[in-house]
């Protein structure tokens, strides 16, 4: 999970963070506010951009649909960024239920400062 900070500085911690030795896939909310580095085309890296939103308030469609996606394809590692921390709580519980706790371990989260 990676917290904090706006768009761009949210993007740019995940893309120190990638290990490009490794299968990766990005869950970001929200709109970039310029060019990111992680739309470059990366054979490891699959990228998702969903509408800025509560994630949780929505009742976890979206993120559902795109991490049963992202998770057929089975990668090593997965960065979720929220716009907004308020309901991280619900997020990792919904994350740690069923049928995700068996196909994610979460670690700890990216705090971000405002660039």
């Amino acid at each position: 999970m990676v917290i904090g900070g706006d768009a761009a500085s949210r993007e740019a911690a995940i893309a120190t963070a990638i290990d490009p030795t490794q299968s990766t896939a990005v869950i970001l909310e929200g709109i970039p506010s310029g060019h990111s580095t992680l739309d470059e085309p990366q054979s490891h890296l699959q990228v998702i951009r969903i509408a800025p939103g509560c994630i949780c308030c929505i009742g976890n469609l979206t993120l559902r649909v795109h991490l049963n996606r992202i998770l057929r394809k089975a990668p090593q590692r997965l960065f979720i960024a929220l716009a907004n921390d308020t309901h991280l709580t619900q997020v990792c519980k919904f994350l740690n239920g069923e049928p995700y706790h068996a196909l994610l371990t979460l670690t700890g989260e990216i705090n971000v400062m405002k660039r």
